[in-house]
């Protein structure tokens, strides 16, 4: 059959009615594992592991009142919760005060905790990461005689009381041997005690030829 091509030739195609075969060299990337490219720079797609919890218009929380030597203004933590599943569990975290000297770092701080929260997980390990933090210039005691190695130490301290108060941390149980060594370092009177490696505090007693911690339990002899 002749077909009359009235018009100027442009342009052909070959039209064929065989399947298209790809190339064993042309694969197409798999968009699971290649990176997205967006604009002229290469810009790897960001997978979020854990959603970002989205703030409520009111949250419940508590503050707590840090006082000590290093400054005559106290510090006030506020840390607001959120709850999720019948559960409450740390969103936010503030921090004020009337002394300014550390204002940048504490910002940077509660920043850093605040975004923690909001993705979500177990944050309970903050408080062994702030507590074991030293001050260069050297700690102080409480009122009470219990030891800070630095603020943020016991900025640490106050996010481990409130995650005993909502129950995401539970007191660690007293074993009746430390019990024991506790009363009987009362009845004897130990002073002079050192500071223990794993808890900071200076509460190493020498009892039964052995230096122990009468605050965490801590041995040298195991």
């Amino acid at each position: 059959m002749s077909v009359k091509i009235a018009r100027k030739i442009v342009d052909y195609q070959v039209v064929t009615d065989a399947p298209e075969i790809e190339s064993a060299n042309q694969k197409k990337p798999d968009p699971e594992v290649s990176p997205k490219i967006i604009g002229a720079n290469s810009i790897a797609e960001v997978i979020q592991i854990t959603p970002v919890l989205q703030r409520p218009e009111n949250l419940e929380g508590a503050t707590y009142k840090i006082k000590t030597p290093l400054s005559e203004h106290a510090l006030y933590v506020t840390i607001n919760d959120i709850t999720i599943k019948g559960k409450r569990r740390p969103f936010e975290i503030f921090i004020n005060s009337k002394n300014m000297e550390n204002f940048a770092w504490i910002v940077a701080l509660t920043r850093v905790l605040s975004a923690v929260f909001r993705h979500g997980g177990d944050a309970s390990f903050l408080v062994e990461e702030l507590r074991s933090v030293v001050d260069p210039r050297g700690g102080y005691f409480k009122p009470g005689g219990k030891y800070m190695p630095s603020l943020v130490a016991e900025i640490g301290e106050c996010i481990e009381t409130h995650l005993k108060r909502i129950g995401l941390i539970k007191e660690p149980e007293v074993s009746e041997e430390l019990k024991a060594k506790r009363k009987t370092a009362k009845e004897s009177g130990i002073v002079g005690a050192s500071q223990c490696p794993k808890c900071s505090q200076y509460s190493v007693a020498r009892l039964d030829g052995c230096d122990t911690c009468l605050e965490c339990g801590y041995s040298k002899c195991g």
